[in-house]
C-alpha cells in the first residue's frame, strides 16, 4: 500500500511541477503585453476644478505611436479632435483613457491592442495586435449640461418604453375591429323596407 501511494505522490508531484512551469511559462509572455490601459500625467494644469466624464466633449491634440516609435497618427497640423465621450469616436481605449482628465492637462496613455485595432489591426499603418502609444493634450473642456444627460439617458428609455405601449394600441384596435359586428346585406335592405 505504501508503495502504491508513494507512486501516486510521486506522479502527483511530477504532474504539478510542470503545471507550474508551464503556468509561469504563458504568464510571462511578451514585455510589450499590456492588459489594460495605462495613464501617465505628463502636465498637470495648477488648477483642476473640473474632471471630465462620460458625455462631456472634449478638444484634444494627439500624436499616437506604436511601441517602437513610429507616428501612426497625429493631429498636431490640423484643428483639435472633438471627442464626446461614450460616443465611441474614437478607439476604445483612447476613451478610457480621457475620463478623469482636466483641460490643459497632458497625458501619456498606453492602450492594449484588445482595446486599439485588436488582431486585424489597421494595415498597412497599425500591425495586428499592435500596443499602442498616445500623447494627448486637452484643448477644451465643456461639461454634459442636464438638458443633453437627459436626452441621451432618459430619452431613449422613454422611446423604448413608447414603443410596446403603442403596438399594443395599435393590436387592441385591430383586435377589437376584427371582433366589431359587421352589418349584413339583408339587414339593410329589411331597414330600407321598413322605412318605406
Amino acid at each position: 500500500m505504501a508503495a502504491v501511494f508513494q507512486k501516486f505522490t510521486m506522479k502527483s508531484t511530477v504532474f504539478l511541477l510542470l503545471l507550474a512551469v508551464l503556468t509561469c511559462g504563458l504568464s510571462q509572455g511578451n514585455e510589450n503585453d499590456v492588459e489594460e490601459v495605462q495613464v501617465e500625467t505628463l502636465v498637470q494644469p495648477e488648477t483642476c476644478s473640473v474632471l471630465s466624464r462620460m458625455g462631456d466633449t472634449l478638444k484634444i491634440h494627439y500624436t499616437g505611436k506604436l511601441l517602437d516609435g513610429k507616428v501612426i497618427d497625429s493631429s498636431l497640423s490640423v484643428d483639435p479632435l472633438v471627442v464626446e465621450l461614450g460616443k465611441r469616436t474614437v478607439i476604445a481605449g483612447l476613451e478610457q483613457s480621457l475620463v478623469g482628465v482636466c483641460e490643459g492637462q497632458k497625458i501619456k496613455a498606453t492602450i492594449p491592442s484588445h482595446l486599439a485595432y485588436g488582431k486585424k489591426g489597421y494595415p498597412p499603418t497599425i500591425p495586428g495586435d499592435a500596443v499602442l502609444e498616445f500623447e494627448v493634450e486637452v484643448v477644451s473642456l465643456t461639461q454634459q449640461t442636464p438638458w443633453q444627460k437627459m436626452v441621451t439617458d432618459v430619452l431613449p428609455l422613454v422611446c423604448l418604453a413608447l414603443v410596446p405601449t403603442l403596438l399594443g394600441l395599435v393590436g387592441l384596435y385591430l383586435y377589437n375591429k376584427a371582433n366589431a359586428e359587421k352589418p349584413s346585406k339583408k339587414k339593410s335592405k329589411d331597414k330600407k323596407i321598413k322605412k318605406k
